[in-house]
């Protein structure tokens, strides 16, 4: 056993992959965690960081052991750039949190109100002069995972309406469509434990 932990194939080739693969976890699981306190978060971000330092350690263990070997220098590198691109994509799978979408238009906004109305998202409508004459502005608040619909209707009533997407990081008090499968997904939805507080 010990031959084999000293061999070039392990040194060359499973060390440093497994330094990447470790690299990508935890800088994936760091990129979440950042994203996680910044939308208020709090319980969910340390229990993400102890899993963090925890690989992170790890990695830079091996490092210390073999630090001559410029093979686990790239794999951790290559892991940190490759952790940092996976923690994004996941943040976006996931769609946590709530979103403002604020929609700018110069044409009749009726019948983008009434759909987005009849899919029942609150929303709040204004007057208001462009630049080059009168406007519509909406504003509605949803969840991060009905955002494609919303711009989907957007895009098919107005699609040549200007419109923005900010995070909001409380929500309270709104209009919101009911999920698919009723109370109890929503009961069972793991993030309810771990909803933003004021």
């Amino acid at each position: 056993m010990l031959s084999f932990f000293n061999s070039g194939l392990f040194t060359w080739i499973i060390l440093p992959v497994l330094i990447f693969i470790a690299r990508i976890c935890d800088v994936s699981l760091g990129t979440i965690r950042v994203i996680f306190v910044s939308r208020g978060y709090r319980h969910l971000a340390p229990i993400l960081g102890f899993f963090e330092i925890s690989i992170w350690l790890f990695a830079i263990g091996q490092i210390m052991r073999d630090i001559n070997d410029i093979s686990i220098y790239l794999a951790y590198a290559a892991g940190f750039a490759a952790g940092t691109y996976a923690g994004i994509t996941l943040e976006e799978k996931i769609s946590l949190g709530t979103v403002l979408v604020r929609v700018i238009t110069k044409r009749d906004s009726a019948d983008l109100i009434d759909a987005l109305k009849g899919s029942r998202y609150g929303l709040t409508t204004h007057g208001a002069d462009g630049a080059q004459g009168p406007v519509t502005i909406v504003f509605t608040v949803v969840s991060r995972q009905d955002l494609p619909h919303v711009v989907g209707i957007i895009k098919q009533f107005n699609p040549h309406a200007f419109y923005s997407v900010e995070d909001v990081r409380h929500a309270s008090e709104g209009v919101f469509p009911a999920r698919e499968g009723g109370v109890l997904r929503s009961y069972l939805d793991p993030r309810r434990f771990f909803s933003k507080k004021k």
